[in-house]
């Protein structure tokens, strides 16, 4: 389950989770560990916001979800690592994630099903942070590169046939979701 930071993704791959028994895998985790095991100089893509704690402020919201899209680029074979060793395995799991490009979800009959969570509305992004992260204030800037690297996403989904869900009316969402992914409830 790919989408853009603030969607709604980890709110519907949770339960989706734990409807369906299978094992929850967040790409922030995968994340975390290349960090571990690479340098700046070997991964400057995995390294970039560590190291310059200032880029959103001095970015333009292209700039930076080029680098959102750089980074998903350089996560890819991990993450189609962890896909063919669940695949293998016949071991379920979602994984869920802003790094996930839609073609990872794709090339492997029905046993990987992918979706992207994409939410269209910059004011309803703006709403998701204040309540996800109230501390931090009004996040307009940072909503503003959640719609564009979504509207990138949702473009590449397009083109994969990989099918896109709009988080709202968070009533059905779960339904939906479900439904675009051929989940039995």
């Amino acid at each position: 389950m790919s989408g853009p930071s603030g969607a709604g993704k980890t709110m519907l791959s949770y339960p989706l989770a734990r409807r369906t028994g299978a094992a929850l895998v967040e790409v922030d985790d995968l994340v975390i560990a290349a960090q571990r095991l690479t340098t700046a100089a070997h991964q400057p893509e995995l390294h970039y916001w560590e190291d310059h704690p200032d880029a959103e402020r001095r970015l333009s919201v292209q700039e930076i979800v080029d680098m959102q899209i750089a980074t998903a680029r350089v996560l890819a074979p991990a993450v189609r690592a962890v896909i063919a060793n669940h695949v293998e395995t016949a071991t379920p799991v979602v994984i869920e994630g802003d790094y996930i490009v839609p073609e990872l979800g794709t090339g492997w009959d029905d046993a990987v099903r992918a979706v992207v969570v994409h939410e269209p509305d910059l004011e309803q992004l703006v709403g998701n942070y204040a309540a996800r992260e109230p501390e931090e204030g009004i996040q307009r800037k940072r909503a503003e590169c959640s719609l564009a690297y979504g509207v990138w996403l949702a473009e590449q989904a397009a083109q994969h046939g990989v099918p896109v869900l709009h988080p709202r009316p968070w009533t059905t969402a779960d339904q939906r979701i479900s439904a675009a992914l051929r989940v039995v409830p």
